[in-house]
């Protein structure tokens, strides 16, 4: 299968030289339009791939529907108790459903991510609670959970850094003689970033059982892709000795299924892969973003025909694998979530102002000393005036 190109639909309400400079999309060596592996069409059609296959019960199809529902219903929400001052910052997922939940199932428990700051969805499939991953975006603590329980590390908010981690850790595993796998995620973006190169390097010679997921949503904030790359990013992973493979990213299945493969392609010692998630962020890059400065509602529109939930539901019914008394009852839940997540933060505790000198050094240090006490007396000058 292949995929069209959006970069035509690409025309800013404010024409610029940044703008107006951007180039046809990127093409391959041979002039060919990339391969896209799709096994669910944005129709809702079911499609073979030479490559790929997947065979999932009606039970396993409907956990996948309620994964993506339940995640963009928990996204939605943070998004509005950021607009409600409730958090600082917020990095939606929305639209990105398919690629998180798709790559999140085809996870062994015993293996490891390595996130960004937008794997919300992933997150889920992990079993943290939607509400730790709060914690940070409302400046309360430095990540709510334990890496360890889950397997899922601390979001990472420097670009690109966590593919070091990630690939480092995968050395660990190989060197242990684990079957495990790691996985990395991250941007389109952070794949300009000297540090992910640095990755692909060490993973290649190490042999490093690390799977590269990488989700092209088309925006580097405001950025397009063709300002970040002449060739397709899968295409990066063959200069480095492994391969890449372009997946729909708004197709939960295909998601799932070259996932799976890359999983077992690193257990069985074989090295990393690289994987681009071919999707769209259909919302703002965060909630300090606008992103009608930079992108066409025609772009938007365009991707929203392709929406990763619309599809595997159109699926389920033509199926009969889903009956109306399903989808009922996931709304109903969908609005539980919603409920408890509110209520959950508006009563998170504010931390101890003091608790950010504790950990600077391990053994202390006379300057931190020095600041703690300075601080210290600044807070205790409020509670002199009120007097």
């Amino acid at each position: 299968m292949t995929v069209e190109s959006t970069a035509a639909a690409r025309k800013p309400r404010r024409s610029s030289k940044r703008t107006s400079a951007a180039k046809s999309p990127a093409k391959t060596p041979e002039g060919s339009t990339p391969e896209l592996v799709q096994l669910l069409t944005p129709e809702g059609e079911r499609v073979e791939h030479p490559d790929y296959s997947i065979d999932l019960s009606a039970q396993e199809l409907r956990g996948l529907y309620r994964d993506m529902v339940l995640t963009r219903r928990f996204d939605a929400e943070a998004t509005a108790l950021q607009r409600q001052g409730e958090l600082g910052l917020w990095a939606s997922l929305l639209g990105q459903e398919a690629a998180q939940i798709g790559s999140g199932r085809a996870l062994r428990d015993d293996d490891y991510v390595f996130p960004t700051y937008r794997e919300h969805g992933v997150a889920w499939c992990r079993g943290v609670d939607p509400t730790n991953l709060l914690g940070m975006f409302r400046g309360v603590n430095h990540g709510g959970w334990d890496p360890n329980s889950n397997n899922f590390h601390l979001y990472t908010i420097v670009i690109g850094s966590q593919t070091l981690h990630a690939t480092g850790y995968a050395m660990g595993v190989a060197k242990d003689g684990a079957d495990s796998a790691v996985i990395a995620y991250f941007g389109d973006g952070a794949s300009s970033q000297g540090d992910v190169a640095e990755a692909f390097t060490f993973s290649a010679v190490y042999n490093a059982p690390v799977v590269f997921f990488c989700q092209n949503n088309q925006w580097a904030i405001s950025e397009p892709t063709e300002r970040q790359t002449r060739v397709p990013l899968y295409q990066r992973a063959q200069g480095f000795g492994f391969p890449g493979v372009r997946v729909d990213g708004n197709d939960v299945l295909a998601c799932l299924a070259v996932t799976k493969s890359a999983l077992e392609r690193a257990r069985r010692g074989e090295g990393p892969t690289l994987v681009e998630a071919f999707t769209y962020r259909m919302g703002a890059h965060t909630t300090s973003d606008d992103p009608t400065k930079y992108r066409a509602d025609e772009e938007r529109a365009a991707w929203e025909a392709k929406d990763p939930i619309l599809r595997l539901r159109a699926y389920l019914e033509k199926q009969g694998a889903a009956d109306e008394a399903f989808f009922t009852a996931l709304d109903e839940e969908s609005e539980a979530l919603g409920k408890r997540v509110r209520e959950v933060v508006r009563a998170m505790p504010d931390p101890d102002r003091m608790a950010m000198f504790d950990h600077v050094y391990a053994d202390g240090n006379p300057l931190v000393d020095e600041e703690r006490a300075e601080f210290a007396a600044y807070q205790a000058s409020f509670a002199e005036e009120g007097k």
